[in-house]
């Protein structure tokens, strides 16, 4: 025959306030603010704690150099973007913050605008010199 808690009959059953206490009642702490025996208190980080990592700001000249590659501005941004890459880039090796890769997208794209303004300018001077002979 079985009780109406599921067990069989004359089997012990705790509450479940009973079922996890340890035998001898609940378990005593010290005070706060004194250590715990048995515990060595230094030599063990805490678990689950990950020391807190301060970002590095990112270079400001590194972001100019950046946006005003990409902008262009009739090509005056092409070489500011130069410009300030290559003053970035120090900045960021001797202060030691980031925005490395934000300098160097500002190159690359400062000397891609200022190759299209070289292209432009042969390219009119050829066609100047040509529709002038003929």
């Amino acid at each position: 025959m079985s009780d109406p808690q599921g067990g069989e009959q004359g089997e012990f059953r705790p509450s479940p306030d009973q079922q996890f206490q340890a035998p001898g009642g609940p378990p005593q702490y010290p005070p706060p603010g004194y250590p715990q025996q048995g515990y060595p208190q230094q030599g063990y980080p805490q678990q689950g704690y990950w020391p807190a990592s301060a970002r590095r700001p990112n270079d400001g000249l590194a972001i100019a150099s950046m946006v005003l590659g990409i902008v262009w501005i009739y090509w005056v941004g092409s070489i500011l973007a130069v410009i300030f890459g290559h003053v970035a880039l120090r900045r960021i090796a001797r202060d030691g913050k980031s925005g490395r890769g934000m300098a160097i997208a500002g190159l690359v794209l400062g000397y891609l605008g200022i190759a299209v303004l070289a292209i432009i300018i042969v390219a009119a001077i050829a066609a100047a010199h040509s529709s002038g002979t003929g």
